[in-house]
């Protein structure tokens, strides 16, 4: 079977093109894809060829951010899943093109153990969310915020997600660092700080975090933040840095610990489902932009990389008016 896909044909270079599914296995589904997004972490790195190795060997398939409904399933599948609406996180489900992750495809055939059935959620679209939530919610976990102080850099869309969890799970105060005045207003920290118009020293005085999230991958950021942590406090890298490059005084004058959150825990993607389904994470904030997969996609990616006001853009796979039935 051909699906239209979003193909990365080379550095900076994207294309939809007909691709061919494999088979559907007795253990597999096939989605139809209502709603995808682009990733501006790992995705852009690998659109700029910044990931040299497989499975990020142009030409290929990005995306593991997709919500569709499912369509088919194999000999030993529940068919009362047809129908329903369900998480993809990609796949490797084609014949003649790699899958890095695979889920910016038009129909998406994977492994039934790997979708999250979105029942009970009032919007589907809130699917897109699951990966960035769980993210998030392992920052939580390896924090172990309740009742901390917890600061947070960067106001971006896991920024946003990781400021409602760490007040939901208890932290004492939350704050959060984000130069750019749009996005922080965004966030429902307790403390928010804008660095490009605000002395960081003076609005942050008085307080000693316990743990601090890194979301931006800024060193000067992060070396900054150091400065309000407290003796024993907690470091979490929230994301791939090609290089580190902080200054190590500060680390070992506080004996600062540093924990690096590569991904999310077994069982995660239901946890976030839970809290979106019982409006604890409030996932439709970050959705601030939205493209057809029909139209100029160069310049959808373009505004999802660069700007900074744009803190999710859901590609829309099907018409409007095919995407709230």
């Amino acid at each position: 079977m051909k699906a239209k896909a979003i193909v990365f044909t080379g550095v900076r270079q994207i294309e939809v093109k007909n691709v061919t599914l494999k088979p559907v296995l007795s253990t597999d589904v096939m989605i139809e894809t209502y709603w995808s997004s682009i990733s501006t972490g790992t995705e852009k790195m690998a659109f700029e060829g910044l990931i040299p190795s497989p499975p990020f060997i142009f030409p290929f398939i990005p995306g593991y951010e997709t919500v569709g409904k499912i369509t088919k399933v194999g000999a030993h599948v529940n068919d009362n899943l047809i129908g329903k609406y369900a998480y993809i996180a990609g796949s490797f489900g084609y014949e003649d093109v790699n899958a890095a992750f695979g889920g910016a495809s038009q129909f998406v055939v994977c492994p039934v153990e790997s979708i999250t059935v979105l029942d009970g959620i009032d919007d589907p679209k809130c699917g897109i969310a699951l990966p960035l939530g769980a993210t998030a919610l392992h920052f939580m976990d390896l924090g172990d915020v309740q009742g901390r102080k917890v600061l947070v850099l960067g106001q971006g869309a896991v920024g946003i997600l990781a400021v409602q969890l760490a007040k939901h799970m208890g932290a004492s105060l939350v704050a959060a660092t984000e130069p750019h005045q749009n996005r922080l207003n965004y966030s429902s920290a307790d403390l928010k700080v804008n660095p490009s118009c605000q002395d960081v020293s003076a609005e942050l005085a008085g307080n000693e975090f316990d743990v601090m999230i890194d979301s931006t991958g800024v060193m000067s950021a992060i070396e900054t933040g150091l400065r309000f942590l407290k003796f024993h406090g907690k470091v979490i890298f929230g994301g791939y840095y090609q290089r580190m490059n902080i200054d190590y005084s500060q680390a070992f004058d506080k004996e600062l610990s540093f924990v690096a959150a590569r991904q999310w825990a077994k069982g995660d993607l239901l946890r976030v489902k839970e809290l979106i389904k019982n409006n604890t994470l409030q996932a439709k904030k970050i959705f601030t932009h939205s493209h057809p997969v029909n139209a100029d996609l160069a310049e959808a990616y373009h505004q999802a990389f660069n700007d900074p006001d744009c803190l999710k853009m859901v590609l829309n796979w099907k018409p409007e008016n095919e995407n709230t039935d």
